[in-house]
Formats: C-alpha cells, structure tokens, sequence
C-alpha cells in the first residue's frame, strides 16, 4: 500500500470540493489505479484517453524538459476530480479551457480537480504545462529516464512515461500520439510512428511524429541525442526507420548488421502473424550502459549491450514479434504477460528453425531436459507470474514450451491458423490469456482447459502433452530426454534472456 501525500496545494483542491453545488454532490473522484493487482497505483479510473499531443523542449547539456501536454480523454464516471501519472514539475492545468486546481499525491500522481465537476461520457481535452529535470526524479526509489552522453532515453516496462508526460499509465488505456520535440540544431529527436516533419529555427530544429494506431503508455518512447538515422523500405511495402547513436564505438557494426536486417524479418513474420499491423518499422540504438531490449511501439529500442558479441538477428526477431503480440494486441492485465513473452519468444524458435540452427521441437527438447523437476523454474506460472516474476525467465521459456505443446495438441494446421488469426481478432485492442484460450478452442474445435492449466498454471513440470492425431511429440522429445542436445541457436536465443531485466 502507498499512502497518499498530499502537497500543500491540495487544500485549494478540498477548497473548491466543499464549493461544488448540492446537484453534484454524486460526483466522485476518479480512482487512483486503473484496479491492476500487480501495479495498484499505476494507472487510474475515471476516463478514457484517446488522443496525447506532446509538445516539447529539451537541452541535452541540462536534461532540461518543458511541454505542454495535451490530453484528449472521456469520462467513465462522474468526475469530481482524476489522476494522471506524472513527476515532473506542473505550472498550470486546464480543463475544457478552463483553469484547474491540480496537487502532487503520492509516488507519481498528479490530482486534477476541475472548476465544474463532469459527467460520465463527457468529452475532456486537458492540458498541462510542465518542465523539469527528468534524470532528478524518482519513484518508489528507481528512474526509468536513461542519460546518454549526448541527451537521454525514455523507454523502459512497465513504466516510463512518469518522466516526460502525463499520462494513464496502464496498458487497457491505449491512445493515437503526436508527438513534437525542439532539440538543439545537431540534435536528433526520434519517437515512435512516422516523421511528419522537422523544421529549424534561431538554433533549435523541431522533429514531429505521429503513432496513428492505438499505443500504451510503456511503449511510447523517446530517444533525444546525435543519431545516425536511416530509412528504407521493406519488400513487403513497410517504411522502415533506423537510428544509431554516432557513438557506440565497436558495437557498431553489429548493431547495424542485426538493426538493419527489420524489413526482411518484419516481412518474415508477417508469414506467421499476418500483415503488419503499422505504418512503419524500425529501431534504434543509443549509447547507454543498460542490458535490455523493448518493443516499443514501431520503433524498437536495443542496449549496445546486446550485440556486444557480434551481430544477434535473434534479439531482432523477438522485438519484432512484439508488434503483433504486445503492441497491436495488449495485455488487459499486467498478469497476462505470457501473451507478450511466450509469443515473442517462440518467434526466435521459428527464425533458428528457418536458419537452419534448431527446430523448435529441438529447442523445446533442449529446454525441457535443462530443468529438473525441482528447478524453480516450474514453479514460476507463465499464465499468472506475479510481479516479482513477471520477467522470471520461466515466462519466456516454459511459455515457449506452453505454445509447442499447444502445437502439438491440436496440429499444426490449427495452430498455424491461431497464431496468425490471433493479432487480426484482437487488433489494437486488449486481450487477455484467457481470451487467448477461447480462441484457440474455437479455432481448434478442441477443448484445451487441462492443456493451459498444465503448462501455464501449475507450479510443477508437467509430463508429455497431449498429442493430436498425426502429431510428433515435442515436449519431452520422443528420442527421450537425456537425448535432447544443445541446438546450434541456443547462445543466441539465450544472450537474449535478460531483454528486459530492467532494473
């Protein structure tokens, strides 16, 4: 539990509260949590946002940040006042045009009580005015706000967007961004979805880009510093962007080898997943000393670090299938995680199979045989982790195996069909891993309540599956398990095990 803090300007918030006429005396305040058991006070209730417009200014020198955020958004409830996540420093908050009182609570939340309470279903444009210092802020003792030696990075799961605009921050609240940054001329500013345009004036040049596709707030990122950016386009028709801090030294080359390589593995994926899903690709690399890699949204970003051993298309792989499952398709809850992971991992399978380096039966065989019945592992439940393993890499790979042995139970026709059916049926909407299970039922015609309980819910190794007709076994492998052996892509799949041991 947080206990709420108020700042000294929430008495003019209980002020204007006590004002409120005896006709709204059934407004109430918007919850502070969207109600996530895994993260309480992330996100929150009340509205419903559908549109961010971030204008801002940023000094690399300094890491000084100004903006002005603007907020579109409708109402769930009766309002009498909302939260937004936020930790930088506010100056002025307007509701439909109107002045707001607004106080800091908490670890991250910003109160903002309007002048005339709202009623549920009324269109709300907030905006907000703000500046500070992002690397000087901190929440429950961390910062996901990453300096660089040339400016800074916002991208971190499953929170980032506290340290550079206010937002709902959880994953069932998913909006379209504008997102336009001033940076010193020299300077490059990239962010997710296409750049609309950039324009220089008196020294500073202004990058614009825009996510026209519904994004969560964690996969919303920002990447301010000197870049090497490059463009293309894949076979397949999708505009691909690339950026590279002109400082990463002997990482370099093999950032540019695997980075460089999106169009063709976007158009790969696309074999299994369906059509890509937005109107562009791309990644970026900036100088920083963190491990992990992220799939935000249509602009992936990678540590240095993890091609700090030569090229690893493999990483490349695992981000991109993100933009099918995570991006596109969301998690409803934290604890659907296994939809993000699991997918993204048995995409590295499917690509070392198409190497030529380990089928995934072989990877599953190999996986399987590594954990004892008493390894821990299996006692981390992909389907419902908890917080502290939300990232365990039991989430990776016993959800990798959860899906070969889907595969097995109901074929490869069915399962093919699941997996490319999926991301269409749920399009940049939420989902969950039950909504998951009923899909694959109806597509499969088959009933697959012990399989997912098994595989996904049991804190315990499970035996062979259940096989369907025709099918070869994977999981333990029909040779047995002391035959299973190391497949040749295993370094690279397992270099790739902490991408998102973020902190």
């Amino acid at each position: 539990m947080h206990r709420r803090i108020f700042a000294p300007g929430a008495l003019a918030a209980a002020s204007l509260l006590l004002a409120v006429p005896a006709s709204a005396a059934g407004y109430t305040p918007g919850a502070p949590g969207f109600g996530d058991p895994y993260y309480p006070y992330y996100g929150n209730g009340g509205y419903d946002v559908s549109h961010y417009d971030l204008r801002l200014k940023y000094q690399p020198a300094t890491d000084e940040l100004e903006g002005t955020a603007t907020v579109l958004a409708t109402t769930t409830q009766d309002l009498s006042s909302f939260d937004l996540d936020f930790l930088l420093d506010v100056s002025e908050v307007r509701v439909n045009g109107t002045a707001a009182s607004f106080a800091s609570s908490g670890e991250h939340e910003l109160v903002v009580t309007p002048r005339t309470p709202l009623a549920k279903g009324t269109p709300v444009t907030v905006v907000v005015r703000y500046s500070g210092v992002p690397s000087t802020k901190s929440a429950y003792g961390f910062t996901t706000w990453h300096r660089t030696p040339d400016g800074a990075i916002a991208a971190d799961e499953p929170e980032s967007a506290w340290w550079w605009f206010p937002s709902n921050d959880h994953p069932g609240d998913k909006a379209t961004y504008d997102i336009s940054v001033a940076v010193p001329d020299g300077t490059q500013a990239v962010s997710n979805g296409t750049l609309q345009s950039t324009s220089s004036r008196l020294g500073w040049t202004r990058w614009n880009w825009r996510e026209n596709k519904p994004q969560t707030t964690y996969l919303t990122t920002l990447a301010l510093g000197r870049f090497d950016i490059t463009t293309g386009t894949s076979d397949g028709g999708v505009p691909v962007v690339n950026a590279y801090s002109k400082d990463l030294g002997d990482n370099d080359g093999a950032a540019r080898a695997s980075v460089e390589r999106t169009g063709e593995l976007v158009d790969w994926l696309s074999g299994y997943f369906g059509p890509y899903p937005f109107g562009s690709a791309g990644g970026y690399v900036p100088n920083t000393t963190t491990g992990f890699a992220l799939e935000t949204q249509t602009r992936v970003y990678y540590s240095p670090r993890q091609f700090a051993n030569g090229s690893n298309t493999s990483v490349v792989v695992h981000e991109l299938a993100h933009q099918w499952y995570g991006d596109s398709v969301s998690l409803k809850g934290w604890k659907d995680i296994w939809i993000n992971e699991g997918f993204a991992r048995y995409a590295q399978w499917l690509w070392s199979e198409h190497e030529g380096e380990g089928t995934a039966q072989e990877l599953a065989d190999y996986v399987y045989a590594s954990h004892p019945a008493d390894d821990a592992f299996w006692t981390v439940k992909p389907g419902d982790p908890g917080p502290d393993d939300q990232f365990d890499i039991a989430v990776y790979d016993r959800g990798a195996l959860a899906i070969q042995a889907l595969r097995d139970g109901i074929g490869d026709d069915a399962f093919f069909a699941v997996l490319k059916g999926w991301p269409q049926e749920h399009a940049y909407g939420n989902a969950s891993v039950a909504d998951f299970q009923a899909y694959a039922e109806r597509v499969s015609g088959r009933s697959l309540t012990a399989l997912f309980d098994t595989w996904l819910f049991q804190p315990s190794k499970p035996g062979a599956p259940a096989l369907a007709p025709g099918a070869v076994p994977s999981v333990p492998s029909a040779k047995g398990v002391k035959a299973a052996v190391r497949p040749k892509s295993w370094k690279a799949i397992e270099a790739t095990n902490d991408v998102h041991a973020t902190r």
